[in-house]
């Protein structure tokens, strides 16, 4: 049997980029939710994964078959908008700006990317669901560096000389 601690502890030697994904929401508002395992997953069709805790509030938005929402890559000065959607509860994003993306969900303002997705297909993952999205759009700022998070704290990069 393997450690949950030391588990955890290898798995935060994996630097990883931090997203929110937003959903339009259920009629009370939009809402999103911190994510640390997001990757790509094809490039044709353009498809992308999401793994979401199952303990998080607004899940069931995300399950629905061909629910729109997006991934939103952080900006490095973005932080406190990770901190804001982390942890299991229900996010909702009133008081934070964004605009509806292609699929009607929304895009923080200020991050680096956003890729506009409907859902594709959901796998089970132990205490997660593996969400695979459809990219219908994406926008980029490439001016924008990302947020990292290594070792449970968030990182700069450096570029090599």
């Amino acid at each position: 049997m393997v450690d949950q601690i030391a588990f955890r502890n290898a798995l935060a030697c994996f630097a990883s980029g931090v997203t929110v994904v937003t959903a339009p929401g259920d009629g009370q508002g939009p809402v999103g939710v911190t994510v640390s395992a997001f990757c790509s997953l094809s490039l044709d069709p353009p498809l992308i994964l999401v793994c979401l805790d199952n303990r998080t509030g607004c899940i069931a938005q995300f399950l629905e078959s061909g629910a729109g929402f997006t991934v939103n890559v952080l900006a490095a000065d973005q932080h406190a908008l990770s901190d804001a959607f982390a942890g299991p509860q229900t996010f909702d994003l009133h008081g934070h700006g964004f605009k509806a993306g292609a699929t009607g969900a929304p895009i923080l303002d200020g991050v680096a990317a956003a890729l506009s997705c409907q859902t594709h297909a959901i796998h089970d993952g132990g205490d997660h669901r593996i969400v695979v999205g459809r990219v219908a759009d994406v926008q980029v700022t490439r001016d924008k560096a990302p947020l990292v998070y290594f070792q449970s704290s968030y990182r700069g990069l450096s570029e090599r000389p």
